[in-house]
This record gives structure tokens, sequence and C-alpha cells, in this order.
């Protein structure tokens, strides 16, 4: 897919496009992330980027955004004071605004992630320990995906993926949901081409 492809199916009304990926990103590509996150919000209008609001792949994706139009950056959070102080968005969202009760789908989905299905329950269930909290990031990965009653899902997903180790940890999850849901992603073997056009 190039960015132009990208760029006709994508930028409309409703678009929500996912910009994120690990914590650990390499030296020589950090740069790059911000480029595509500026160079996605100057050639579109309508697409809002969301992320996680974490450190590394996803903070240095929204700063590209900043730059251009931060009114088009939503960030879902784990809870409600997460990295406030380095949080660019327009619009967030904490999981702890969203009643996890009435998002069945979410749950059932966030269950998928093995390391986590036990601590869904007793996060669902309103346990907020220092396990429990572990669920409230698969959960957030989960929502960013397929959204909630309020929250539209994702319509495409670009990740800052591991190669070495590829579709592992939160970012994997959430790399699965999209797979799950039919939502169409691509990881930096893609879009590292889109900054050399």
């Amino acid at each position: 897919m190039t960015l132009t492809e990208f760029i006709t199916q994508f930028d409309k009304d409703d678009a929500v496009v996912l910009l994120e990926g690990k914590r650990k990103v390499l030296e020589g590509d950090k740069q790059k992330l911000v480029l595509l996150g500026a160079l996605l919000a100057s050639k579109t209008s309508k697409m809002l980027f969301r992320s996680g609001n974490a450190d590394g792949s996803d903070q240095l994706f929204s700063e590209g955004v900043a730059q251009i139009d931060h009114s088009r950056l939503q960030v879902i959070t784990p809870y409600t004071a997460h990295r406030q102080k380095t949080n660019l968005a327009y619009d967030t969202i904490s999981l702890d605004e969203i009643d996890m009760v009435a998002e069945p789908e979410v749950v059932y989905q966030s269950k998928s992630n093995k390391k986590t299905e036990n601590l869904v329950d007793q996060y669902v269930s309103g346990d907020r320990d220092r396990y429990s909290i572990k669920a409230a990031y698969i959960i957030r990965d989960t929502i960013k995906a397929i959204g909630t009653n309020d929250i539209k899902p994702a319509t495409f997903g670009i990740f800052y993926d591991d190669l070495k180790n590829p579709m592992s940890g939160g970012t994997g999850h959430t790399m699965t949901v999209c797979r799950q849901n039919n939502i169409p992603i691509i990881n930096q073997e893609v879009w590292l081409k889109w900054l050399q056009a």
C-alpha cells in the first residue's frame, strides 16, 4: 500500500487510525516516527489519530501529529492520570470513565490475552490492585481497536513493531485484535517507504 492509496481509502469522515507501537524504539527510527505523524496529519484532513499515550512509539507518533493538528489526536488511557504531563492529545478518554460491565465484547476480546485473562475479570469487578491494573493496559489496547458503545472502532492500524519479536506484548495484542476484527494493519516495513515518497 502506498501513501496515496492509504489517504485515498482512509481520509474520510469517521475514520480512526491507530498510530502506536513498542515502547522501545531504535535510536535511528525515533525521528522517523515523528516525521510519519506529521506527514499523515499534514496530508490528510478528516481522519482522527488514536494512541494509547505510552512512552516510545505512541509518544513519538503523537509529537508528529501534534506539530500539525493536535485537535485530531485522541488517546485512550488505562487510568485518569496516565502520563498527563506528556499527553499531547486534544481528546483523552480514560478507562475510569468507561462502564466495563456494559462492554461485554471488550471484556471477551481482552481475555484472549492469556497472560492477563484472569486479571480482566478482577478489573471489571472493580478490583484495583497492582495486579489487576495490568489488565487495564490490555483492556485499553482492545478498546483502541474495537471501540466501545461510545467510542468508534479503528478503521486502520499503523504500528511500530519489534521486527525481531513481532506481534508480542501489548502491541501484539492490539495488532491481533485488529486482525480478528478485520481492521487492516501495517508496520514500519510498509510505512517507512512512505517517508521516501
